[in-house]
């Protein structure tokens, strides 16, 4: 088993939670350059105060909303690192970033973030939501093939030396109307939606941490701490 740190920032600032991140993540690819271990991992849960952030890929014209509006309305934009478009991080928000070492995993990045598609798919599995993934785009869906196909989770990714960081959101209480402001994820057609929509009532934000804990636990073989 493979020692991991599971972090619940609970609320926290987009900004603070970033240099989080860049911390482990550069001090993984320091060691992992002189020969030392890069155990033990890091798994922070966290939810952010409304932000957008803009991938590598991202296009400036998916963005729906004036920089004078989105600074009203509170909300912050970052130009990040990691791959895809814009996408939105909010409360009632789900977001996990894993810092792995997908080496000592014995994966590659493209079965990485197939293994993350799973534990999210086998989290909403507990709630008898069925979903699934579209080839060639990254995410979890439901609703696969019909009129109604409809995004519950986006995944952005950052690797060096095969070292992670950024990582997933899920919908679990989100304000879906944040979304109006993006084209998410560069897809024009498709909705978005929301644990809290699909089943018609609030659910308890530390009840999925502890689920999608589980099936990080069994997916990746790692042991928290």
């Amino acid at each position: 088993m493979i020692n991991c740190e599971l972090q619940d920032l609970q609320k926290r600032d987009y900004a603070s939670t970033w240099d989080l991140q860049k911390q482990y993540f550069s001090a993984k690819i320091e060691n992992k350059q002189i020969g030392k271990p890069t155990e033990p991992f890091q798994l922070i849960f966290v939810e952010h105060p409304h932000v957008y952030t803009y991938g590598k890929s991202a296009e400036e014209n998916n963005m729906l909303a004036t920089p004078e509006y989105l600074k009203a309305m509170g909300a912050e934009v970052y130009h990040i690192e990691r791959g895809g478009d814009i996408t939105y991080h909010g409360p009632g928000q789900l977001v996990a970033y894993p810092i792995f070492d997908l080496e000592v995993l014995g994966m590659g990045i493209k079965a990485y973030v197939a293994a993350i598609e799973r534990c999210i798919i086998a989290t909403l599995a507990e709630f008898d939501i069925e979903a699934g993934v579209i080839r060639d785009r990254i995410g979890v869906w439901i609703d696969i093939d019909k009129p109604t196909e409809r995004k519950i989770a986006a995944i952005g990714i950052r690797c060096s030396r095969y070292v992670s960081m950024h990582g997933l959101a899920l919908n679990v209480n989100t304000d879906l109307t944040m979304f109006r402001h993006i084209v998410p994820c560069g897809i024009p057609d498709k909705d978005v939606t929301s644990m809290e929509r699909e089943l018609g009532r609030q659910i308890d934000i530390n009840l999925i941490k502890n689920i999608l804990g589980k099936h990080f636990a069994n997916t990746f073989g790692v042991n928290f701490i």
